[in-house]
């Protein structure tokens, strides 16, 4: 297993308001292998963007610890943690170019600051713009730009100080799928190809399921739960879980009175269940919500049914599942 890049321990940040203190993360206990695509998500407002912030330390925990490659940010001198945040690339949802700069200088941007010559900037940057597939664009001013195409410098700029963490703070969320399919596929590239550990955080569960390796959920300041995003896809064992990963009909399947969730990890997704157990009972069923996805190769995904009020037919329909071996849950 790989190291761990990233440990965080018992992280805490209240921020204090005119109207008293705001709790944003409490007791937040997260480790993030070197080299892996680690998902972050929850609704707006669970401590997301304040979790990523406090990752890089741009904003200091109010309790726990940071660790990022063995050093403890909170015991670093002002140019040790300097250091330490030249080997985090951070990009954003608004991509923060710079209006003045064309393409090619805002890439060299960060290298100016860290004191590389002008010559070597220049290289560093048209090498990382040809990664992005922007080569032809650097003389072109970010006004000149499409959504995506600002996203790719963003891109190429947080890799330019060779960083060994990349962080993705809702980096998808202003564009559109298609682009953002294939922003996607850029990280998955930098991942593999340079070795950079990747942290994305979302409120959107199609980017995690494209992208990650684990991930972990965060709801009202602490985390839920946290896994792989195959276990977590197929089994969320909390509420928020199931809310993210249904939509809205997370919302809905609590209320119901005869609701079942089935779960397909894999093994049975390709059998015909529902027909199957239509034509074994004889009991008909409503399909309330359905829900597929291609992970590793794999077909995982889940399905909300509403069985008939009968309980013999109910019975009938929850004994077929079982002697199939076939996961459900009763939700109400």
């Amino acid at each position: 297993m790989a190291e761990n890049m990233i440990e965080l321990r018992g992280l805490g940040k209240t921020f204090k308001t005119s109207s008293g203190s705001v709790t944003a993360l409490e007791d937040i206990n997260l480790s993030i292998g070197e080299g892996e695509i680690f998902g972050i998500i929850g609704l707006s407002g669970a401590g997301k963007s304040t979790l990523v912030r406090c990752i890089n330390y741009l904003e200091i925990p109010t309790s726990g610890s940071v660790i990022f490659q063995g050093k403890n940010l909170g015991t670093l001198s002002d140019q040790e943690l300097r250091e330490a945040r030249r080997e985090m690339g951070m990009i954003f949802q608004q991509f923060n170019l710079l209006a003045q700069r064309n393409v090619l200088r805002n890439v060299t941007f960060p290298l100016e600051l860290s004191g590389v010559s002008k010559t070597e900037a220049k290289e560093r940057a048209i090498e990382l713009l040809r990664m992005v597939g922007l080569e032809d664009r650097i003389k072109a001013y970010p006004a000149q730009l499409s959504g995506g195409q600002k996203q790719r410098v963003a891109i190429a700029r947080a890799l330019a100080t060779r960083p060994k963490v990349l962080l993705c703070d809702e980096a998808t969320s202003a564009l559109d799928p298609n682009t953002t399919k294939q922003i996607l596929e850029l990280l998955k590239r930098i991942n593999r190809e340079l070795g950079v550990t990747v942290i994305v955080i979302t409120h959107e569960m199609a980017v995690i399921e494209a992208i990650c390796d684990r991930v972990a959920i965060i709801d009202q300041s602490h985390i839920a739960e946290e896994g792989p995003v195959s276990q977590i896809f197929s089994e969320p064992k909390t509420r928020i879980g199931k809310q993210l990963i249904l939509g809205d009909a997370g919302k809905n399947v609590e209320f119901g009175e005869r609701k079942v969730r089935l779960v397909f990890d894999g093994n049975v997704s390709q059998e015909p269940v529902i027909a199957n157990l239509v034509l074994a009972c004889k009991t008909p069923v409503n399909i309330v919500f359905a829900n597929m996805k291609e992970i590793d190769g794999k077909s995982f995904g889940q399905m909300v049914i509403e069985l008939p009020a009968d309980e013999t037919e109910r019975s009938r329909a929850l004994h077929f599942l079982a002697a199939n071996q076939i996961k459900y849950e009763e939700v109400r």
